[in-house]
């Protein structure tokens, strides 16, 4: 279905640890949802000069209550634009766009899943426990993150899981290092079908290696800028390879941001490669 164009109201802003969850009404939006979507919130207000909206993944959805439906999103504020969205109040309006982008792939049948989060990337692995659990699968969920404060929701996924590591990097949470180091005995332990990771770039291509080295399929949902988030500014290509073998600069915000971990080019993301479809030649 289309993604809808909509003026949600503020429901409820709440801490959790160093980040803020936003409980927005959008009927109609969380009927479309799937784990893996995200949306696209304006920022600033009308006469703001901030001109570009802001995409977050989506956390959880209620398809049903007195407003319709509501959505919640999780924001680490780093800039202008995100510290202005958590000083938002009850009742406040904002303009959303959404549900975006391709989702995560559910198995048909059930499977030995591990879900992999860096810091609030876990937010889109809530949904998607939730739903694996239903369909029968098994999950483990690996959490890291540099400190225990950039942890995201680690007690309420827990519920959802078989198991849960937590990692930090100075280990005042759980195991000592990344998510990586323990990743290979998670796999051992749990017989892993396929991985879902989302996080920072770096942690999905260290998790991918390990996914592709082991026979794991993988699915990673990407981080990248999206300007736009409906596939029209071209800020958030990255060199993803197809399933006839060529290399294409293809779009995170429409045909991401999930995708297969073992087709993304990742020492190649931030370029071009010379070999991709389309690419300038030396001559040019």
């Amino acid at each position: 279905m289309p993604p809808l164009q909509l003026t949600g109201q503020v429901l409820d802003v709440r801490r959790a640890g160093m980040y803020t969850v936003l409980s927005l009404t959008a009927p109609g939006l969380a009927e479309r949802t799937r784990p893996g979507h995200f949306l696209n919130i304006g920022i600033g207000g009308e006469e703001s000069a901030l001109l570009l909206r802001r995409a977050f993944a989506i956390y959880q959805v209620q398809s049903r209550g007195v407003y319709g439906g509501s959505v919640d999103i999780v924001i680490g504020p780093h800039g202008k634009g995100t510290k202005w969205l958590v000083d938002r109040r009850r009742h406040d309006n904002l303009s959303i766009v959404g549900p975006l982008g391709r989702p995560f792939t559910l198995p048909k049948n059930p499977a030995n899943c591990i879900l992999v989060g860096g810091g609030y990337g876990t937010a889109p692995l809530f949904m998607l426990a939730d739903q694996l659990r239903e369909r029968g699968c098994r999950v483990d969920v690996i959490a890291g993150a540099a400190t225990e404060e950039k942890l995201f929701g680690t007690l309420e996924i827990k519920r959802a899981a078989s198991t849960l590591t937590v990692t930090t990097d100075d280990g005042s949470m759980g195991t000592r290092g990344r998510v990586t180091d323990v990743l290979e005995d998670v796999i051992e332990r749990s017989a892993a079908d396929v991985i879902y990771a989302c996080g920072p770039m770096g942690m999905l291509s260290a998790v991918a290696a390990i996914a592709a080295a082991r026979g794991v399929y993988v699915q990673t949902s990407v981080e990248e800028a999206m300007a736009c988030g409906i596939g029209v500014c071209m800020t958030c290509v990255l060199p993803v390879i197809g399933e006839d073998g060529i290399t294409r600069m293809v779009r995170s915000c429409v045909d991401g941001p999930v995708f297969r971990g073992d087709q993304v080019r990742w020492a190649d993301v931030g370029t071009i490669p010379a070999d991709a479809l389309g690419a300038p030649t030396g001559g040019q």
